[in-house]
């Protein structure tokens, strides 16, 4: 029993081939199942976002199951193996479990501490075990890696501080007025960056917004796609005279908002702040407007300030996260190891119980007049014997589990013992007959 994970990411590919492996939402179920039917695949979690497609999978040997898992990936997908081999990265045994650990708490995210992978993963572990995909080790470990990275978000600011410039725009708006959800916003532009923009307010709870671009159409289709209102370039001087917080983002060579305009519009403002975002390169708004009163005018190297600091604190945190792993992959093997130790204790325990119910039968036979009272008093005492007498084998054969020849102190402890365990980990069966890499071991 081995665990490996594959992944290509945003380190290993470019968005263009990323963009060619990854599995469509209603074809996740049907692949995890494909994988689990492949040879040397014991357990298996696929995960698939934007910006990585993942295998986790317990398999019966390294090599093989690598092999077939890439095999699977290329021809899913219509490339080669090597093409294959070429774009993924992969992490055996503790590098495994410190490569979920890391990617579930978001340390291996294009954006450094997001928290949209933890659901991500569970979503993707959900999955699997619904399509009866998981087993005895993932179903454990998928579980640890939640509970983990849900901690370390409340316990560490990893997800506290903005790290993108879009992100960074509304928080630069909080620090300003404090909630924003009563605010009116306007965005100037309808590309990218300002969809993002668009997005980080209405994940703030703003609901007043209005998207202005020189091509209406392209406002309106940004505006219907997000249930907000939208304008014409005409309309600004109006709308910048009841917004609070203007984020501009075009590629115009000239400035958008002027200190003219602001100037005009002053007198219908009635003293109330406005916050000019200019996340534009080459500049929307003029730089000397943050002169008028009541007026906060931010570029995007006073973002880039923000967003360095704050990139700084996650780093911070992050690093503090990191030294919590290897305590979590020394778990998650303590765990493993006391897999082929339970059976054995088990194993002893039903033993020794059925002595004691052996004995009190036959004291049944020999003294049948016992009260029920009587009955119970020597029945409780024989186990209580048969308690203190395993006290000590118990812990011994758990001393086992972290034993370097722990499997063959084992194997002499049921011997002395004479007792059979069951196997420690026993294979989820496929839903139909495949041969095992022990039985076929080909590269076709």
């Amino acid at each position: 029993m081995h665990l490996i994970a594959i992944s290509i990411n945003h380190r290993t590919a470019d968005v263009a081939l990323r963009e060619q492996v990854a599995f469509k939402d209603d074809a996740i179920r049907s692949a995890n199942v494909d994988l689990f039917e492949t040879k040397s695949i014991l357990e298996n979690v696929i995960l698939s976002t934007c910006n990585r497609t993942e295998v986790y999978a317990v398999v019966d040997q390294i090599h093989t199951g690598r092999y077939y898992i890439q095999r699977f990936l290329a021809r899913n997908f219509g490339f080669e193996v090597e093409e294959i081999k070429a774009m993924t990265e992969v992490t055996v045994g503790d590098d495994a479990v410190r490569h979920l650990l890391q990617v579930t708490s978001g340390l291996d995210s294009v954006v450094l501490g997001e928290t949209q992978i933890l659901g991500q993963i569970r979503d993707a572990f959900f999955v699997a075990q619904e399509e009866d995909t998981t087993g005895t080790v993932f179903n454990h470990l998928f579980k640890q890696a939640i509970t983990f990275a849900k901690k370390a978000h409340n316990d560490t600011d990893i997800a506290d501080n903005a790290v993108s410039v879009s992100y960074a725009a509304v928080e630069l708006s909080k620090k300003v007025f404090g909630k924003i959800n009563n605010k009116k916003a306007l965005i100037i532009g309808a590309g990218e960056m300002s969809e993002l923009s668009l997005l980080n307010l209405i994940g703030s709870n703003v609901t007043d917004i209005t998207i202005v671009n020189r091509t209406v159409s392209k406002a309106q289709q940004l505006a219907i796609a997000h249930d907000v209102k939208y304008e014409s370039m005409e309309a600004l001087p109006q709308l910048l005279a009841h917004a609070d917080i203007v984020i501009s983002s075009t590629s115009s060579d000239t400035y958008i908002i002027t200190d003219h305009m602001i100037s005009s519009i002053q007198s219908q403002r009635k003293n109330d702040s406005l916050v000019l975002i200019d996340i534009a390169v080459p500049r929307d708004i003029e730089p000397d407007i943050n002169a008028v009163q009541d007026v906060f005018n931010y570029d995007v190297d006073d973002l880039k300030g923000l967003v360095d600091a704050n990139l700084k604190e996650r780093q911070n945190a992050a690093n503090e996260i990191l030294q919590r792993i290897p305590a979590e992959i020394d778990a998650h093997n303590e765990w493993v190891n006391m897999l082929g130790v339970v059976p054995v204790i088990r194993a002893l325990r039903e033993k020794a119980m059925n002595i004691q119910e052996d004995t009190m039968s036959s004291i049944d036979r020999k003294l049948p007049g016992l009260t029920e009272r009587e009955r119970k008093i020597i029945s409780k005492h024989t186990k209580s014997i048969i308690n203190q007498m395993l006290k000590d084998p118990i812990k011994q054969a758990k001393e086992l589990s972290s034993d370097k020849k722990g499997n063959e102190k084992l194997e002499l402890f049921q011997n002395i013992f004479d007792i059979e365990a069951e196997q420690a980990y026993e294979p989820k069966k496929k839903k139909r007959n495949v041969a095992t890499t022990s039985q076929i071991f080909s590269f076709e």
